[in-house]
């Protein structure tokens, strides 16, 4: 105290202050869950979405039981899924066999500051919504779901096997698997929904890492095209990237009619614009050439100054001249043959949905239904709020 009897100054915004500091310098811990089964570019979306409201990304990722119990059989095996969320770009950590509800006990157990989920809704068996308790407590976030892509709707288009989600094709097909798929026994979900998805120039900055290669940097490239993004793509590109002590791995993307001419039926399930995104989400990969040529010729190798050229095990298809489309890497001896010791193809997972073709679409009306249920209730207490209001006034 002092002499006249006034208390010294307390230095509490001193304090406030180094608190503030403090706080700036502990990296903001996000967490995010799910199934993550067909990882496509809407998942990875959500993730860079969440990585961007935070520092440090942890994902969850159930178990094969889990989900089976609350949504219905999985497409890839939990050690398929892990290993695929791992090799998304955003993704800092994972926590194997995740709980399909997401509780205030698990996010401080990984030292989470809020859980980030996309602004779909996500129910359990019993129709309960698994974010219940941390939006209570004011410990979630929410991002945009991708527009134009689910796991309900890739399912569908290769139950289907038609050819019109590619690029510049007429839609009516694909317009009467929307109208399938997309709709329930008593409406219309709009997140199981199907629309088309549109490509921007800003969604692929955001996904591209947007680095060139440096002095001293292996540029390598990879063609193919890539569809339905899965684990056997995921070991090739990291053994590809195993290749150099500096990789800079460039992946060319074949035009849809270019895929189409040599796998033929319905391919590529995923048209050359969803192929982009799905590509660029994974870690190994710094390029992509949209609409590669099939040939690898001359000028694509001076222009990008290539080292190295790749290819897995699958079967090289010949060009339309019937002619090597490996020839020119071949001819400069910088061409090598990959293996990755996955022979997992696109193929196989397309034989994976067809043998469980009545327990997929069992386990899409289900979800549908669930869904339109909880929008009835959501209208249902809105028509219930607006008309208390109405007799209060």
């Amino acid at each position: 105290m002092l002499k006249n009897g006034h208390h010294a100054p307390s230095d509490n915004g001193g304090e406030a202050r180094e608190r503030a500091a403090e706080k700036r310098k502990r990296a903001v811990r996000v967490w995010c869950d799910g199934c993550y089964d067909m990882v496509h570019y809407g998942h990875s979306n959500q993730l860079r979405q969440a990585k961007a409201m935070g520092d440090y990304l942890v994902v969850g990722v159930h178990t094969d039981e889990e989900i089976a119990k609350h949504k219905g059989p999985p497409v890839f095996t939990q050690e398929e899924r892990y290993k695929m969320v791992r090799a998304i770009k955003w993704v800092d950590e994972i926590v194997e066999g995740a709980p399909y509800v997401t509780t205030l006990e698990t996010l401080d157990k990984y030292n989470c500051d809020f859980c980030v989920h996309g602004d779909d809704i996500t129910l359990t068996v019993d129709g309960k919504d698994t974010y219940e308790e941390v939006k209570r407590m004011e410990r979630y976030r929410e991002c945009r779901r991708t527009q134009g892509v689910s796991t309900t709707d890739l399912v569908g288009r290769m139950l289907l096997m038609t050819k019109a989600h590619h690029t510049n094709m007429d839609n009516s097909d694909y317009q009467q698997h929307a109208d399938n798929f997309g709709k329930g026994p008593k409406g219309h979900s709009p997140w199981t929904g199907v629309s088309q998805f549109l490509q921007t120039s800003q969604k692929i900055i955001q996904f591209a890492s947007g680095k060139e290669p440096l002095p001293g940097d292996t540029i390598i490239y990879v063609a193919g095209a890539f569809d339905l993004f899965h684990i056997g793509h995921v070991d090739f590109l990291e053994t590809v990237f195993k290749q150099a002590e500096r990789p800079y791995v460039i992946v060319g993307l074949h035009f849809d009619q270019e895929v189409n001419r040599y796998k033929g039926k319905n391919y590529p399930i995923m048209n050359i614009h969803e192929r982009t995104l799905s590509v660029l989400a994974c870690r190994y990969v710094s390029e992509v050439v949209i609409g590669a040529p099939y040939a690898v010729h001359s000028d694509l190798l001076d222009h990008f100054k290539v080292d190295l050229v790749c290819h897995g095990q699958t079967e090289v298809f010949p060009d339309k001249d019937g002619a090597d489309p490996y020839a020119e890497p071949k001819k400069r001896g910088i061409f090598r043959i990959i293996d990755s010791e996955n022979g997992l193809t696109t193929d196989d997972i397309v034989q994976r949905i067809i043998e469980n073709r009545l327990l997929f679409e069992a386990r899409n009306q289900k979800k549908e239904a669930k869904e339109m249920a909880v929008i009835e209730a959501l209208k249902r207490r809105e028509d219930e709020e607006k008309s208390q209001a109405a007799a209060h006034q």
